[in-house]
């Protein structure tokens, strides 16, 4: 958990954008975290530290949460596996298919990217309406692996995201740098 005045540092840099990708959307634009080196750690420590010793395996779910993804994983010492978009993986897959706040998609995984029994912590942006992160959940679980836990920096409360993946996997903690 990073502290209050932290929190303002990098809080304040995010930028809502109105009516994108579609009407009646706010995107948060999370690219000046991205770009604030002392924000970036940030947000990469609060994101890793409550999982020191408690994973295998972070998956990050494209794009967003390569980019946030990827240095937890080495933080934390172990691999990473990119969740992506459907037909973007090249050997054999796992799919979930998914409700956006917008639209509908399907999510992909390697078919071995997860060993049996591995504490997998899946990384991504935002949690909004859930869709993602329940997909990304059943596809830990349907490889035999454990979803410990999905983590994310912001979360849209109004569209009840959490309730949406605690009832699609029970047991799996969320983690938010803003709680």
């Amino acid at each position: 958990m990073i502290d209050g005045a932290a929190r303002t540092t990098w809080l304040g840099l995010v930028q809502e954008v109105p009516d994108w990708p579609a009407p009646g959307v706010t995107f948060l634009d999370l690219t000046p975290v991205l770009a604030d080196p002392a924000a970036f750690a940030e947000v990469i420590d609060g994101l890793a530290a409550p999982f020191r010793g408690r994973v295998d395996v972070v998956a990050g779910i494209e794009a967003r949460g390569f980019l946030f993804g990827t240095p937890v994983a080495q933080r934390l010492g172990v691999g990473f596996v990119p969740m992506r978009k459907a037909g973007k993986l090249p050997r054999r897959t796992r799919s979930a298919a998914y409700a956006l706040e917008y639209g509908e998609a399907v999510l992909e995984v390697h078919a071995d990217a997860f060993a049996p029994g591995a504490r997998v912590l899946i990384v991504d942006d935002v949690l909004a309406t859930g869709g993602t992160a329940a997909a990304a959940t059943s596809l830990v679980s349907g490889a035999g692996a454990v979803p410990i836990a999905v983590a994310v920096l912001l979360e849209v409360v109004p569209l009840g995201g959490r309730a949406t993946l605690l009832a699609a996997s029970v047991g799996t903690e969320v983690h938010v740098l803003t709680d």
